[in-house]
């Protein structure tokens, strides 16, 4: 009846614990690369992405952070990691400041109502035995030190701005050596920070990995002391039981990001198998493809269905509340400490219209989607 009031209810908005924000702007674009027929994968999509990334500098990264977070925040998320890596200039060198890249993407997220972990990435080189590409060569640092020395004045910046907080990040096995890896672990232990790394996304990476290190990514992070309870492990799709065993006695979050990862053909998330060894799981939107959370969840949870061909997975294994439990896996990877901000739903949307109270969290998980939330946190 019209004058009815609305039926609403308030939840934890979604920690988005893996974001890449330039990369909104490969929608559509990225698609072209399907040119390359059978060719077509990860790794020539990559060459779009660099193109992309070398166009940017710091006023234009503040424009497209803006874009991005303005959607997260609307869709239902109340934080985000950035995992940032695009830092000097297209040539190499760096801007007057060096952390200029990051800095205009902190303060985006920020003015759209969002807390942002700023994650800035380590990268040296283009593979094993490889200098950088041409499009890698922005991403680079000359030394670990100097990259520790870089993240450490970002940190002191963002010691100053309520809502921004920095950890640190590898890109992946590929782009550092071991020896990085183990600095940057050990930088995070003595500061307390959060660490996260791009592992085991891609089969030519475990190949690569093997044949430099003679182990898979998960044992190389483990080897060189990455792993632990305040560790993001990306992806984490192709892993052994070994692997397994690894990320759930180290307690390392595995941050999967659904909807990137079928885009991109990546494979799928073991989610039963992380599931049964009590791995705990975050959820991101990476490349952008989509702007959504319950669909991130959706998708999350209909894979590890389909993988077990049952209905008790990763939803039925929560409690009947997978949104909760993504919403604080997602806040410890991130370093955030503290209450979740609220996000506001409407319960007559059509996603949702008819559900019971008490179905409420199992509906976010299987038939809600952004369109529900009456008011973000923007």
């Amino acid at each position: 009846m019209s004058g009815e009031r609305p039926r609403t209810a308030s939840v934890a908005a979604m920690a988005n614990a893996h974001s890449h924000a330039f990369q909104l702007d490969l929608r559509g674009i990225g698609e072209r690369v399907g040119a390359a027929g059978a060719a077509d994968d990860f790794w020539s999509w990559r060459t779009e992405m660099y193109r992309l990334a070398g166009s940017h500098d710091p006023e234009s990264m503040a424009e497209v952070g803006r874009r991005v977070y303005r959607q997260m925040a609307a869709a239902g998320y109340g934080s985000v990691g950035e995992f940032h890596y695009v830092h000097h200039r297209p040539d190499g060198t760096p801007y007057d400041d060096p952390n200029a890249m990051a800095k205009a993407l902190a303060l985006a997220a920020v003015g759209c109502g969002l807390r942002i972990t700023l994650l800035p990435a380590a990268y040296h080189r283009g593979g094993p035995g490889r200098a950088p590409d041409p499009g890698q060569v922005r991403f680079c640092d000359p030394s670990v030190q100097a990259y520790l020395e870089r993240v450490d004045a970002l940190r002191e910046w963002a010691a100053g701005i309520d809502g921004v907080s920095v950890g640190l990040a590898a890109h992946s096995v590929r782009a550092v050596p071991s020896e990085w890896l183990e600095a940057i672990a050990a930088h995070a232990e003595a500061h307390g920070l959060v660490r996260h790394v791009h592992a085991s996304e891609q089969r030519r990476e475990l190949a690569e990995c093997e044949a430099e290190h003679g182990c898979s990514p998960i044992e190389l992070l483990d080897r060189t002391g990455f792993l632990g309870p305040r560790t993001g492990v990306i992806h984490a799709i192709h892993v052994s039981d070994r692997d397994v065993e690894l990320l759930a006695a180290s307690n390392s979050i595995v941050v999967t990001c659904p909807t990137t990862e079928g885009n991109l053909g990546d494979g799928h998330l073991p989610g039963l198998r992380y599931r049964d060894a009590g791995v705990r799981l975050a959820i991101g939107t990476d490349e952008q493809v989509r702007i959504d959370p319950f669909e991130e969840l959706r998708e999350m949870e209909t894979l590890a269905r389909r993988e077990g061909q049952t209905r008790f997975a990763l939803l039925a294994a929560a409690g009947g509340d997978l949104w909760g439990q993504m919403v604080a896996n997602g806040a410890a990877s991130l370093g955030l400490d503290g209450e979740a901000a609220t996000i506001e739903l409407d319960l007559d949307h059509p996603d949702l219209a008819g559900v019971a109270e008490r179905d409420l969290g199992l509906a976010l998980a299987t038939c809600a989607s952004a369109g529900v939330v009456r008011r973000g946190v923007g």
